[in-house]
């Protein structure tokens, strides 16, 4: 009889032993396919950022004129007379009338009338893609479309691990994901900055 029992609890030993590895593979696989991407605040669109492409027009005076010009990465333009003028982080409108004060504070003329125009905006693409560098920001723009107008990935690249850089926080989103369900596909704003790791496979 003692055999008998040792060879039964044997079996339900194993039985038991056997069930939770039967269960967890399709638990596992479900909650891999139940990922997220992280949800990231928008930016405000309207405040202007390093790299935006601008056209400055004088108006108003004897020499009126446009200065095209671009914001750089301290977040500063540079016109005629005046200088350096700090642009990120401001609207057009705040923009032409820190201009326009900034001229008539230095007394090159007694009355004006300063236009500011957004003529492009950009985000970057890094890493491993095909073309990295700036790509021209629409309002449609996606992570997955910002990748795609860089030519697509590199045989090399960590398509999961894609690094979103905004307001110097950075974010770890998988691109495979976004391309499957599209709510996992994240807005970009100007400025905005992506980096594709090489996988180390």
């Amino acid at each position: 009889m003692s055999s008998l029992r040792l060879a039964f609890y044997c079996i339900v030993v194993a039985a038991v032993a056997f069930l939770p590895a039967g269960c967890a593979s399709p638990g596992t696989e479900a909650a891999a396919g139940a990922g997220t991407n992280p949800r990231v605040a928008a930016a405000n669109s309207a405040q202007l950022r390093p790299g935006d492409t601008l056209t400055v027009s004088l108006l108003g005076i004897p020499d009126s004129t446009n200065y095209p010009t671009q914001i750089d990465d301290q977040g500063y333009i540079s016109l005629p007379y005046i200088g350096l003028i700090p642009a990120g982080g401001l609207t057009t409108s705040e923009l032409s009338q820190g201009i326009r004060q900034t001229y008539l504070a230095k007394k090159f003329y007694t009355t004006m009338d300063v236009s500011v125009v957004v003529t492009e905006r950009y985000v970057y693409v890094g890493g491993e893609v095909q073309r990295p560098g700036r790509i021209t920001w629409s309002p449609d723009l996606t992570l997955t479309k910002a990748i795609q107008a860089a030519g697509g990935f590199t045989l090399y690249a960590k398509e999961t691990k894609v690094t979103l850089t905004r307001d110097r926080k950075a974010y770890d989103f998988d691109s495979r994901l976004a391309q499957r369900r599209p709510e996992e596909d994240p807005l970009l704003f100007p400025g905005d900055s992506l980096q594709v790791p090489r996988s180390p496979f």
